[in-house]
């Protein structure tokens, strides 16, 4: 499978998304985390995921922790701060060469958090 290349991703650390596919479906949350090279995005509080930790010097009690585990970038959207709605992203260069994100249905720009 292709994976997109580092840094192409749209969605950025502290950006509210929902996801519109897989078991967690329609739950919004914020971004903890973006892995660009696997194209995943790490959510708050979706995609939990429980495993045994055998206890150690940092953890002495061990036991079950729990914690996010990644999910493909293509199942969530960006929710346009504006509305609070999902929207797909569109990429404008400046006059001045920088670019910011467009929110494709209502046009207005999306700050990077």
């Amino acid at each position: 499978m292709k994976t997109p290349r580092a840094g192409s991703l749209r969605i950025v650390k502290g950006d509210r998304v929902r996801v519109i596919r897989g078991n967690y479906r329609d739950m919004e949350g914020t971004v903890s985390a973006v892995l660009p090279e696997k194209g995943r995005v790490v959510v708050e509080g979706v995609n939990m995921r429980k495993r045994h930790q055998r206890p150690t010097e940092a953890n002495p009690d061990g036991g079950i922790i729990s914690f996010e585990a990644p999910i493909h970038a293509s199942n969530v959207m960006l929710l346009d701060p504006n509305e609070d709605k999902p929207t797909r992203i569109r990429i404008r260069v400046g006059d001045d060469g920088r670019k910011e994100r467009i929110s494709v249905k209502t046009g207005n720009p999306i700050p990077k958090a």
